[in-house]
């Protein structure tokens, strides 16, 4: 599968399952183990199975879709219960699909999200290795705090602040769930080129 093509960023539904488990056939072993911190051939079954529990407030995932048939990458987020303005951050991208702005526009999308929620804070765990989601991070929300921990993570902070660069010109919102309106991040349309 390419990295280039229009993608589909919308919010995850339940049948959307077995276009996660595929997505596991366009990572590398690596990405898997900067995602999940162990060695796994696939996205863990149990990860899988925990995408049952997303409510769409207190959990968010967003699905990237390549031409409305393929994943390309999948992000999250789950709120803090101890401290609720905080939310936990995860993201997969397909090897492909790295370093060309996805994962960008899918925190762009989840941080709008995560406001209207009441969520002002991410929390990222990154391995100390990671340096290019290190630097991606430092680029795309400067300011994010960060302490190196002893458990060989990197523990970043960063501001849900919606980022000035996404034109909305290029995004095209769909009715929302249950007839609510747009969820803000139901539909987004992005021509991602070679």
């Amino acid at each position: 599968m390419s990295g280039s093509g229009l993608v589909t960023i919308r919010t995850y539904r339940q049948d959307d399952i077995g276009l996660v488990h595929a997505l596991s056939d366009l990572l590398s072993a690596q990405s898997l183990y900067h995602r999940f911190f162990v060695g796994t051939p696939r996205i863990p079954t149990g990860y899988l199975r925990s995408l049952k529990t997303v409510d769409h407030r207190d959990r968010e995932v967003l699905i990237a879709l390549q031409e409305d048939t393929h994943a390309v990458a999948i992000a999250e987020y789950t709120r803090d219960t101890a401290a609720p303005r905080t939310a936990d951050l995860a993201m997969l991208v397909a090897d492909a699909w790295q370093r060309r702005g996805l994962a960008r526009l899918l925190l762009d999308s989840l941080s709008e999200i995560a406001l209207s929620c009441g969520i002002t804070h991410f929390k990222a765990d990154v391995l100390a290795d990671n340096k290019a989601v290190q630097t991606a991070i430092h680029r795309h929300r400067p300011g994010s705090l960060s302490v190196e921990g002893s458990d060989g993570l990197r523990h970043f902070l960063l501001r849900t602040d919606p980022a000035p660069h996404i034109d909305e010109k290029e995004t095209e919102h769909v009715e929302g769930r249950n007839g609510q309106g747009p969820h803000p991040a139901d539909r987004r349309r992005i021509h991602v080129l070679a």
